[in-house]
């Protein structure tokens, strides 16, 4: 046994079922189960919804404790302001009530025993700030995980339009990335990103998937059945968080020009009442919304789908690596990703031959995947995608290669990129 201790920085955090929440709560799992004692600072579960979920709302104003797998795993809540209509200047206040309330409690365990190793998971990227002041106080190692290069997102998706804003929020992150011993990201394209604003080696260290858990089911047609669709339709299912920036209305002109297959959107977040609005607006008879699906059916419910949508904006594809794409290969789904050429999404989907790709925000380009996908014969492209994932991206040896890399080397040496 190692024993060795780990503090986890991060404002998302199971029971999210969804985005980076998902990730750190089995990254601590896993870690748990394979011996380290492990400390999580995060807030309250609230995404994709956007307001605290049951049971937690009751006790979110203030901090509380919970303690899991026998003592090894302790999780202390700080509270955050959750907007229930988040803009760019609601999330910045989101981010820093989160620091502040953080702080404290960083601030409260600094006495206590030692942790090796502190991790900083971004977004919120000013986390690592407290991750510096804990290495530089108590001497542990500093893993900086990058989920999504926000700064960056913020500036492309005209969330923050101050040039001088910008360029103080990148200099706070150039000092928070020199400090860090280590710094990991996702995905190839991101990893390019990153090094050309540090010029130190970035660790491959990418969204897993359970693929023991998510795999693929024969007997599609009784799957549609049970969930209200005739054996025959053809449907196109988008799952995940409805937000803004994805630019999903897309999803919508692709209903109205393809009358002949039905299009699910599954989910929730801000966006989702906006969207409805929209369908109904265009008269939609083929697209049809349901809520986020309970986690035990959700297998069930993603092998229904003939076709994935992953839909993203032009300038996202190497900012955000989506977390739902890894749940779709491993299923053995057929994704049809808006992806252009030169985007690290998109080189690697290409090179491994898994999806359908169209260029982001084009949508007769949309359209025609659409109907590319709908036509079949892409029994290839599924097969690749279950190989990629059970190679790739099984939480097993994803975390083993990380376990080696962050943990128990002396960090001389840096996993490469898959390719």
């Amino acid at each position: 046994m190692h024993n060795k201790r780990v503090l986890l920085i991060g404002g998302n955090y199971a029971p999210e079922q969804t985005g980076i929440g998902k990730y750190n709560g089995e990254m601590m799992q896993w870690l748990v189960n394979n011996g380290y004692d492990c400390t999580v600072i995060t807030s309250y579960p609230y995404y994709p919804q956007w307001q605290v979920q049951e049971p937690y709302r009751k006790g979110s104003k203030w901090y509380t404790t919970e303690k899991a797998f026998g003592g090894r795993l302790t999780i202390f809540r700080c509270p955050q302001y959750v907007p229930a209509e988040p803009s760019g200047k609601k999330r910045i206040l989101l981010d820093a009530s989160f620091w502040l309330s953080a702080f404290f409690k960083l601030v409260q365990l600094l006495p206590g025993k030692k942790y090796d190793i502190v991790i900083s998971v971004v977004p919120a990227f000013h986390l690592g700030l407290l991750a510096v002041l804990y290495k530089k106080l108590r001497g542990a190692r500093f893993l900086y995980h990058i989920q999504d290069l926000q700064i960056e997102a913020a500036r492309d998706l005209q969330m923050i339009k101050s040039g001088r804003v910008i360029n103080m929020l990148l200099g706070l992150e150039k000092y928070i990335l020199k400090r860090a011993d280590v710094v990991s990201s996702i995905s190839d394209g991101m990893m390019k990103r990153i090094q050309e604003k540090t010029g130190k080696d970035v660790l491959f260290f990418p969204n897993w998937v359970d693929t023991g858990l998510f795999h693929p089911l024969d007997g599609r047609a009784a799957l549609k059945q049970e969930y209200g669709f005739a054996p025959t339709d053809t449907i196109f299912l988008y799952s995940g968080a409805i937000g803004e920036k994805q630019g999903l209305e897309a999803i919508l002109y692709a209903a109205q020009a393809n009358t002949g297959v039905q299009f699910l959107i599954c989910g929730s977040g801000p966006y989702k009442t906006n969207l409805q609005a929209k369908a109904e607006e265009l008269q939609l008879a083929n697209v049809y919304f349901m809520p986020l699906q309970p986690f035990e059916t959700f297998n069930r419910f993603l092998n229904m789908a003939d076709v994935h949508l992953v839909i993203q904006k032009a300038g996202a594809s190497d900012l955000v690596m989506p977390s739902k794409l890894t749940t779709i290969l491993a299923v053995g789904g057929l994704a049809l990703i808006t992806a252009n050429p030169g985007s690290g999404l998109y080189e690697l989907v290409h090179r491994h031959q898994m999806g359908i790709l169209v260029d982001a925000e084009n949508q007769q380009a949309l359209n025609e995947g659409v109907r590319r996908a709908a036509e079949g014969n892409v029994e290839a492209l599924v097969r690749n995608a279950r190989a990629y994932a059970a190679s790739n991206l099984a939480i097993g040896g994803v975390m083993a290669r990380f376990e080696e890399t962050v943990v128990q080397s002396n960090l001389t040496h840096y996993a490469e990129p898959i390719s």
